[in-house]
């Protein structure tokens, strides 16, 4: 039984496990995400120290993360897939739940469901809980033309608690109008505005974006279940050659989530009371000391489109629920598709770039994998990992989902702790009380550049993208380059064009921008 006075509700992780294979793998076994999920699973329950059989039998509610395959309404799934993931992975592992949950799009999905389904357990609506996620994108792409093709379908029958894609939000009409659904040009929009701010030339930029990465791909290339196990220096990374080509301004392919891996990871979260009954040894029990989950606005209203309040304020408010400051952390992994979503948050919580506890513990999704929206729970995975070799010590894991948009953070330790529901309800009203930026879907007349991206296609074919504020009100538009405005691209590819003089015109689809329009205006 629990200690005299310790709630025997009190959530507590017990089990943690991952998966992974590669095409070029030995005995590679062409595993659909489901069979990832599972494989992921029966490591989490063998993790725990007690009976595996015993363990996934007490496990009253699943909770699965979603695949890319499953996240949006155009997503095609040409291997075929469940229709019922989660309880698909249950089926296969002896599990079989009162409830199964199929979580939101969003790479947060993960650390979200720990604190959502933690303050479940204690609050004594649940005793044991599943979360776990996986993809299998590098199968899909090497095997979705062969003739021998596997056949991923599956049909399970029993409730399910489908969450919808959580897109509201994401993506507003005005970014659907111009093309901009992708995570490459949302975030090189962000990377440039933060670049505007510190008022750094291209050069400097890349080298500090190449600095902050090339320690991951030294944690990478030691995990066994990365998918680019490389180590490579900051010179490697921002290098544009034939193999790291841009993919989108500033981001040659290095820098950017690399989403093609076959990755599961699955986390088991039980009472205290549970814990005690299966016999899992104490040293086995890592407790969550802090939590916290909040959004941004959407992209365009944002009051500074180089910052991440949300994400700063949920880092903060998980520290202030354990009683701890960053210096007290031990062991961090900031989500890390882009760049800017490790130095936004880095920024604003005073975490260097070379801070020497590192800013990963699986190797960041471009070298470890963008495991989809389930990269967060490898990253709890491994910080339980960590936190059991170094008993009493601290970790923090932050999963950023959208653009920027979704944060959820928890702080981590053996050390046990009671449960507290925190007040991110609170944290998020300060958040929303800030005033929205105005914007404009219909601008017309001058302007000036606040921010920008090129997609880069085959060919040498250029999408030029801008954020940009109109004369005399400062309204904030979204705008193309005008295709027959080579000057205004060349600019935006290798220029500095921030606060550069734009006339923009209104068209149906989609605002277009122009050097020489302003030209001809202002003569």
């Amino acid at each position: 039984m629990p200690a005299p006075g310790v709630d025997p509700r009190t959530p507590v992780v017990i089990g943690v496990g991952q998966s992974s294979e590669r095409v070029s793998d030995p005995g590679y076994r062409r595993l659909s995400p489901v069979g990832l999920a599972a494989d992921a699973a029966r490591a989490a329950f063998a993790d725990t120290g007690a009976d595996p059989v015993a363990v996934a039998r007490a496990v009253d509610t699943v909770a699965g993360v979603r695949q890319f395959e499953i996240s949006n309404p155009r997503a095609r799934a040409p291997l075929g897939r469940s229709d019922n993931y989660p309880r698909s992975v249950a089926r296969r592992v002896g599990v079989f739940p009162a409830r199964a949950v199929l979580e939101v799009s969003g790479g947060q999905a993960p650390q979200h469901l720990v604190n959502e389904l933690a303050g479940t357990i204690a609050a004594g609506h649940c005793e044991a809980v599943l979360i776990f996620g996986s993809e299998a994108i590098s199968t899909v792409r090497h095997l979705g033309a062969s003739a021998d093709r596997p056949d991923f379908s599956e049909t399970v029958e029993g409730e399910l608690e489908d969450r919808g894609y959580g897109l509201e939000g994401l993506l507003t009409p005005e970014q659907i109008r111009h093309g901009l659904v992708d995570a490459p040009a949302h975030y090189g929009l962000l990377e440039n505005a933060r670049r505007v701010r510190l008022a750094q030339s291209r050069g400097e930029y890349a080298r500090g974006m190449g600095q902050l990465f090339a320690p991951f791909t030294e944690v990478a290339a030691a995990n066994p279940h990365a998918a680019a196990p490389i180590a490579r220096t900051a010179d490697e990374l921002i290098t544009v050659s034939e193999r790291n080509r841009m993919i989108a301004d500033p981001y040659p392919r290095f820098l950017v989530s690399r989403d093609q891996v076959n990755q599961g990871a699955a986390v088991v979260l039980v009472s205290l009371a549970v814990a005690e009954r299966l016999g899992v040894p104490p040293e086995r029990r890592v407790f969550l000391h802090g939590h916290a989950d909040l959004r941004e606005r959407s992209f365009l209203e944002r009051p500074d489109l180089s910052a991440y309040p949300a994400g700063v304020l949920a880092v903060r408010h998980a520290l202030d629920m354990a009683g701890l400051v960053m210096a007290d952390v031990s062991t961090i992994d900031l989500y890390s598709c882009f760049p800017i979503a490790v130095s936004a948050v880095a920024d604003g919580v005073g975490l260097a770039a070379d801070d020497p506890r590192g800013l990963t513990v699986t190797g960041g999704l471009p070298f470890f994998g963008g495991a989809g929206n389930n990269y967060s729970a490898h990253a709890v995975a491994e910080t339980v990992q960590r936190l059991r070799a170094d008993p009493g010590a601290y970790g923090l894991v932050g999963a950023n989902g959208g653009f920027l948009s979704k944060y959820s953070v928890g702080v981590y330790s053996t050390t046990p702790a009671l449960w507290r529901p925190g007040d991110s309800r609170r944290v998020q009203a300060r958040l929303d009380s800030v005033p929205a930026r105005p914007t404009s879907s219909r601008p017309q007349g001058g302007a000036t550049v606040e921010t920008w991206t090129v997609e880069y296609g085959p060919g040498g074919a250029r999408k030029g993208t801008l954020v940009g504020r109109l004369d005399g009100d400062g309204r904030r538009f979204l705008a193309h380059a005008d295709d027959t405005d080579g000057e205004l691209l060349d600019l935006l590819s290798a220029g500095d064009p921030a606060g550069e003089r734009i006339h923009v015109r209104s068209a149906p689809s989609g605002n277009r921008a122009s050097l020489q329009q302003h030209s001809v205006n202002a003569r």
